[in-house]
């Protein structure tokens, strides 16, 4: 992963809390559903902005949307190498043993990486998931740390794992919006593992067929992914993707009091947020939003922009009121590293505040050499 995507994947939370929109008396937002759940949030994954949300700061147990946390490391192993898809791994006995939800892998016998991730991702197997962790971490324990120090990077600041699978544990906890905050930076730093896997339908290890817990994938043709949860302390749990058209939301809903509900409760929110409101691209990505000056850099500008395309989401009809205005961050000193934060984007619509973003720069620039740097501390004196 590059330096760059690596710190536009840590930048990913600030987007979330920064781009909840401002709004104005003269356009109201419409207003968002009631759903049977303990907390909810609604994300236009084009912005990280929130368009509906309940409690959505609320420490609450992941169960197994945790498995979200082991398929990222598993997917950042897989890209460095440490791990091949089609590498045989050995079940020890705590894999084995582990309960709740099963791919049926046996102690002792081989199983390809590959089935593995299958097992997981699908079929949600404890088993399999602690199997993928003991490779990745030599021991679960060890993955554990592993896990909460991503979260870190992430900005997952209210999250705590305890294990690689979910099971109860007092200080294993989250929020709806660090999942959303995990949720998509795996879809955005492994978009060719999340087409691969997460809208798997069914998945048959041991003579044993099992389908995937997700009922969206059979609901609605425009979901795509992305992981279930269930224990008796965390209730039903839902975190859903769907794209149509150039949009992709993202849904986390927890807490909610049946399989069916869980379904039941993301669709709608879904549908809410592809209904009443209108999505407009204001960048493609890595298209500048415009050139900033550096002071003291080897080069005398930097393109500020964003590492994916840009879109927000406004009530409907609003669409063609949206205007932007980027304001930068003055003076800029190099060195500049590419993802650094060079300044925010102000949306406003209908000439009223709608929310603010934060802009990366595009590209590094690294420090000029002594007279440079002499030249522009004369030139900072009178500016």
């Amino acid at each position: 992963m590059s330096r760059f995507s690596r710190f536009f994947t840590g930048l990913l939370s600030v987007v979330l809390l920064a781009a909840t929109p401002i709004l104005a008396s003269a356009q109201q937002q419409p207003p968002a559903p009631a759903l049977a759940a303990k907390s909810w949030l609604l994300i236009e994954a084009g912005s990280g902005q929130t368009l509906a949300a309940q409690a959505a700061d609320e420490r609450l147990e992941p169960a197994s949307l945790t498995k979200l946390m082991t398929a990222y490391l598993t997917f950042a192993a897989l890209k460095q190498g440490v791990l091949k898809r089609d590498q045989s791994l050995i079940v020890s006995e705590k894999a084995w043993r582990a309960p709740g939800s099963r791919m049926f892998i046996q102690v002792g016998k081989p199983v390809a990486v590959e089935d593995l991730i299958k097992g997981m991702i699908v079929q949600s197997g404890n088993d399999a998931t602690t199997a993928l962790a003991e490779a990745i971490g030599s021991s679960e324990e060890q993955f554990a740390q592993m896990m909460n120090r991503e979260a870190q990077r992430l900005g997952m600041k209210a999250t705590s794992f305890r294990n690689a699978t979910g099971l109860p544990d007092p200080q294993h906890y989250t929020t709806a919006r660090d999942l959303a905050t995990l949720a998509m930076a795996l879809i955005r730093d492994f978009p060719d593992d999340y087409a691969r896997y997460y809208s798997i339908k069914e998945f048959r290890y041991n003579n044993i067929t099992q389908p995937n817990r997700n009922r969206l994938l059979w609901m609605d043709p425009g979901v795509d992914g992305m992981k279930t949860g269930h224990t008796d302390a965390a209730g039903y749990c839902l975190i859903a993707s769907a794209k149509r058209g150039p949009r992709r939301l993202l849904s986390v809903v927890l807490g909610t009091e049946s399989d069916a509900m869980r379904a039941q409760e993301s669709l709608k929110l879904l549908n809410f947020g592809f209904q009443y409101f209108d999505a407009v691209q204001l960048y493609a990505k890595n298209q500048p939003v415009s050139r900033l000056k550096v002071w003291k850099g080897s080069e005398a500008t930097v393109a500020a922009g964003f590492a994916n395309d840009f879109i927000v989401a406004v009530p409907k009809g609003y669409a063609g009121r949206v205007k932007a205005e980027l304001v930068s961050q003055q003076p800029l000193l190099a060195p500049v590293s590419a993802g650094q934060i060079v300044g925010k984007l102000r949306v406003s619509v209908d000439g009223k505040p709608w929310g603010e973003y934060p802009v990366p720069a595009l590209s590094a620039v690294p420090t000029a050499g002594a007279l440079g740097r002499m030249v522009d501390t004369v030139r900072l004196w009178f500016n």
